[in-house]
């Protein structure tokens, strides 16, 4: 059974982006417990938006090479069980449809048992080079996102 979705759609909504990867947690990844130390998380969930925005043609780079930024706004984790050492975890990272210049995206961490480990959300805004939040969406992403719409991506 999938987690309830972080983020309401309505039912004219494209479905989410998605991508899934591979990771194992690193030595220096953990706290004195011998689990994955809670702040690691961020980087885990870091890789998922990464590996999306390359998969989709909207990387970090391809916003800034148009003079836009994406900050972090809100970040959000529900822990269910720790991250292990050595341990290959599959992390699926969904991006939802929004009408605003934000990225709404939603992560699930899984053990190899197809257990949920850990669930969350980011948010991320759109800012100018002066620092100005954008309401509409800058030419290239609407352009991308008319063609999330059609079903093309």
């Amino acid at each position: 059974m999938l987690p309830k979705s972080y983020f309401k759609q309505k039912p004219e909504d494209p479905k989410p982006l998605s991508i899934t990867i591979e990771f194992t947690p690193r030595f220096s990844d953990l706290d004195p417990m011998n689990i994955v130390w809670h702040g690691n998380y961020a980087a885990y969930f870091e890789q998922g938006r990464l590996a999306l925005g390359d998969k989709y043609g909207m990387s970090y780079m391809d916003f800034y090479k148009k003079g836009i930024s994406i900050p972090l706004k809100q970040i959000h984790f529900d822990y269910v069980y720790p991250l292990e050492f050595e341990k290959t975890y599959k992390l699926e990272t969904f991006l939802y449809w929004n009408e605003a210049a934000r990225l709404d995206f939603e992560f699930r961490i899984y053990n190899d048992k197809n257990e949920l480990m850990t669930s969350g959300y980011s948010i991320q805004l759109m800012i100018d080079k002066t620092q100005g939040i954008l309401v509409d969406k800058p030419p290239f992403f609407k352009s991308l996102c008319q063609t999330w719409q059609s079903g093309k991506l």
